[in-house]
């Protein structure tokens, strides 16, 4: 079946000497793998090596068979050539860790528009700005809500965190609690949108401890969750 989709990029890996395998995430169907069969030897043919950077924004021309079995491409254009993403090194550093969560976390063969577009609307957020200290813990947040385990926070005034079932009670009980200042981070991010981050004023640690509690909730309600192997440089960069 013929199709065209926009799509972002979330993985490529080399394969042979000329190939590569290449995850993206589709505006029209989801999760889809693809094999660029001569794509780092080509000089003249419409696909680059270039084109598949972790989180490009692309428009895809691709034949799909829809047997689990992967893809194939036939014409890929950048939709947004970013300004700063791949060229600035914290955001460099943030795109890849951020992406290596969304690899690990997205895992739907089906349209999920609303995920779509707030993957679109974060990252070209992220290209056009400079104040971005507490940007991937709003993204992390905020991506629970589309894969299903958004923090119920009607009860926030509580000092606990449950993190196996992701609500605040007044007790330790439970599989996993947390309490402290990371928690008390978490339900401000809950309050806040990309502009706003930055007037969250919260040190080294801080930061640290909040984003540890995140990916300790991500660890619990993930199914086969993986720790991103960029996170040690991500936090020393970023820090």
């Amino acid at each position: 079946m013929q199709v065209t989709t926009r799509a972002f990029v979330f993985s490529s890996i080399k394969y042979s000497d000329a190939d590569l395998i290449v995850s993206c995430f589709t505006e029209r169907y989801g999760l889809k793998s693809y094999h660029l069969r001569g794509v780092l030897k080509s000089k003249k043919g419409k696909l680059r090596g270039s084109l598949f950077q972790p989180l490009t924004f692309l428009q895809l021309e691709a034949y799909h068979k829809d047997k689990g079995t992967l893809e194939r491409i036939q014409e890929a254009k950048v939709i947004h050539p970013y300004k700063s993403l791949h060229t600035h090194v914290v955001k460099s550093s943030l795109v890849m860790f951020l992406t290596e969560i969304l690899k690990n976390s997205v895992q739907e063969e089906e349209t999920n528009l609303a995920l779509f577009q707030f993957i679109e609307n974060a990252f070209l957020w992220l290209d056009e700005n400079e104040k971005i200290a507490n940007f991937h813990l709003i993204f992390l947040l905020n991506l629970t809500s589309h894969l299903g385990f958004y923090p119920d926070f009607s009860e926030q005034e509580k000092p606990y965190f449950n993190v196996s079932e992701g609500v605040f009670q007044d007790s330790s009980e439970g599989a996993i609690c947390k309490t402290g200042v990371e928690v008390e981070v978490v339900k401000k991010l809950n309050e806040l949108d990309f502009d706003e981050a930055a007037a969250l004023k919260i040190n080294k640690k801080e930061r640290t401890d909040t984003l540890a509690l995140l990916l300790e909730y991500f660890r619990w309600h993930v199914q086969g969750y993986r720790t991103p192997k960029s996170l040690p440089v991500f936090i020393a960069l970023f820090d």
